[in-house]
């Protein structure tokens, strides 16, 4: 603890020593950010200190958001009356559901959202 008060006191002694030393402070100016939506709705007002983050460079947002991606995948049709889904499996898949199919509507699965529909007879 002696040592983190020699130390500040040894830096203000310095600065008031030579009064042309002083802290580097660099400052950057904060643009005008697109307002481009995210696909939660997130939006800064122009002064908000979270535009920091963007500063001096745009705003990076996806614009293909995932639930349109899932809704181009078309409908995987079957002959069973339940299907599995594991999200294409191993590490990069989800826990296997069992989909009941047999009313002949489409059906998603709760975790990727691919949808399975049984073939009609």
């Amino acid at each position: 603890m002696s040592l983190t008060l020699l130390g500040r006191t040894l830096g203000r002694a310095r600065t008031l020593a030579h009064p042309s030393i002083r802290p580097l402070s660099v400052s950057a100016s904060v643009e005008a950010v697109a307002r481009d939506s995210v696909h939660t709705g997130q939006r800064f007002d122009p002064d908000d200190f979270r535009n920091v983050r963007f500063a001096n460079r745009p705003k990076e947002v996806n614009p293909q958001w995932a639930i349109d991606l899932v809704q181009e995948e078309p409908i995987r049709m079957t002959d069973q009356a339940i299907v599995s889904c594991d999200g294409g499996g191993g590490a990069l898949g989800h826990p296997r559901v069992y989909i009941n199919v047999e009313d002949g509507q489409p059906h998603a699965c709760i975790y990727c959202g691919i949808r399975f529909q049984m073939k009609p007879h």
